[in-house]
């Protein structure tokens, strides 16, 4: 039957139209003997379908393929999340849809809710920015599910009432086949609403029965023994803010609630967890849950920053419900660091055993007027993925070192090379010691070249080091505090490269894990050259001719 299928799909490619209908009825049949094979096929033909109605310039085939394409998602839509959210929204006008204009950012999230689903993992925790569409999304998947399995109990959980109420009629209002704005009753027809309780927040689907279909409560509510969760535990925003992210002993009291109660809410051996969260610390629940599962295979973390590695938008979404690049500086400019990289970054900040505590550091406004004793530099050059290049511009005076210029960047590397020369020209600084490890050599030649055709003064050498990262960040921090000196927070933006070096040095933390380190390393490397310069030994010698 595979390699029917394939034939048919072969034809359609290759520009029969009719081929496409007589792929979706063969996918009909073979539903009857094979759903996996026909899922498989009826996917492809709908990203065939996609793909082709945006080219065709005959409005009749358009119109064909239009209407093909509804029938195949709402096929599709009892065991595909992407078609369910597709096809659910099909009536309603382009710019009031949720799923479509957001589509390009949460396909990957919807994937891994289908794995979910899949049975191919266990635990999945979702961290984005607010109102980029996170619990719009659970809730699609919650009402997926209970049309899926109605008989399986669901619990939803959160910090407050007002949440999970506002959950419990959004789901409502999806499930309403009387005019309503959502096709959930086409994909679903033989699953009614067997009822409802507004009082204690619960839905029951196909038949009464003693844990309804989908169940919601608040954490510290007493009643959690209440309910059951046999195929989904969804957990949302268990921590409140910031003010139970600052206790530890809070945080403690949550992760027992958790692990205590609502935990033990689940029966049967394939009741899955999906959890959704704005990451105060690392010690609430998401981090916890990361720390003792982050390394297996059953279990998923999402994180999707409201800007990227280019200082871009993840969420400029279609129809402007999103959010552009220009309003995420504007909040970041208007916040403080903490919030700001909990709230939009998904970076909570581990604030025991911070390295560099911002209130130990010295600041300055201007430069000293008189000139410098000289001016040095130090390279960590970017490794791979998401490692950042970083090169700090020292201004000596005496025994201070004044941090005026940086390049913090992990972007792609001919760009950060040339801003490298550019950085160092434009300082005209007199030695940079770049380290050699990696690639750290071949760019240290490369870097040499184009300052001299650019006529800096630079003089670049290299050191191979084979130390203790870890080891060597913490034996430089005491130095890096007492002769070093950064700009005043008023002297740059926070999504600058200053700005990005300040947060990776204030963020290091000796207690736990760390995402870059790179900052912290090479303020240690520009630590072991100034001490190098100093501690040069100078002996006098006759000369022997």
């Amino acid at each position: 039957m595979k390699e029917l299928l394939e034939k048919i799909l072969y034809k359609a490619n290759m520009g029969n139209l009719q081929a496409c209908e007589d792929l979706f009825h063969m996918c009909l049949e073979t539903e009857k003997t094979d759903l996996v094979l026909a899922v498989e096929y009826m996917r492809k033909l709908s990203h065939f379908i996609e793909s082709k109605i945006p080219t065709t310039g005959d409005s009749t085939v358009a119109h064909t393929l239009f209407d093909l394409h509804k029938r195949v998602l709402l096929e599709l839509a009892p065991y595909d999340f992407d078609s369910y959210l597709l096809y659910m929204e099909w009536d309603r006008e382009p710019e009031k849809k949720f799923y479509p204009p957001r589509r390009k950012v949460l396909k990957q999230v919807v994937d891994a809710l289908q794995e979910l689903a899949e049975d191919k993992l266990d635990l999945l925790a979702i961290s984005m920015p607010p109102g980029t569409g996170k619990t719009t999304l659970a809730i699609f998947f919650l009402t997926w599910l209970a049309g899926r399995n109605p008989n399986e109990p669901m619990l939803t959980a959160s910090h407050s009432n007002s949440f999970v109420r506002g959950v419990y009629d959004e789901c409502l209002r999806i499930f309403d086949g009387n005019g309503g704005e959502y096709l959930w009753s086409d994909v679903f027809p033989h699953v009614p609403i067997a009822g409802t309780n507004a009082k204690d927040c619960r839905i029951d689907l196909d038949k009464r029965q003693r844990f309804e279909t989908l169940e919601f409560t608040s954490i510290g509510t007493g009643n959690a023994g209440l309910y059951r969760a046999a195929s989904l535990l969804y957990c949302d925003d268990l921590v409140s803010g910031l003010e139970v992210a600052l206790s530890k002993e809070r945080l403690d009291k949550l992760w027992g609630t958790y692990t205590t109660d609502l935990r033990q809410r689940k029966i049967g051996d394939h009741c899955k967890e999906l959890h959704i969260a704005t990451r105060w610390s690392v010690h609430d629940v998401i981090g916890r849950l990361e720390e003792n599962y982050g390394d297996g295979d059953r279990a998923k973390f999402i994180v999707l920053p409201a800007i990227n590695e280019e200082g871009e938008s993840n969420f400029n979404y279609d129809y402007g419900v999103g959010f552009t690049t220009e309003f995420y500086h504007e909040q970041q400019e208007t916040m403080d660091d903490v919030s700001w990289r909990a709230l939009y970054m998904n970076e909570p900040i581990e604030r025991e055993g911070l390295l560099y505590a911002d209130d130990e550091l010295r600041r300055f406004f201007d430069l000293p007027a008189e000139d410098p004793d000289g001016i040095i530099g130090v390279c960590d050059t970017k490794d791979r993925g998401s490692d950042y290049a970083f090169l700090p511009v020292a201004y000596i005076y005496g025994d201070n070192y004044y941090i005026m210029d940086c390049v913090c960047d992990n972007g792609l590397p001919n760009i950060v090379d040339a801003r490298l020369t550019e950085i160092l020209v434009r300082n005209k600084v007199k030695m940079c010691r770049f380290e050699s490890n990696s690639a750290g050599g071949r760019i240290a030649e490369k870097i040499h070249n184009e300052v001299k055709e650019k006529g800096g003064i630079t003089n670049i050498s290299t050191k191979y080091t084979t130390a203790n990262k870890e080891t060597k960040i913490i034996v430089n921090s005491a130095w890096v505090k007492e002769h070093c000196l950064f700009l005043d927070e008023s002297q740059y933006k926070k999504n600058s490269d200053y700005g990005k070096m300040m947060n990776m040095l204030c963020s290091y933390t000796v207690a736990g894990k760390n995402k870059h380190d790179d900052v912290p390393d090479g303020m240690a490397m520009l630590a072991e050259f100034a001490q190098s310069l100093v501690t040069a030994k100078v002996e006098v010698f006759q000369r022997p001719w």
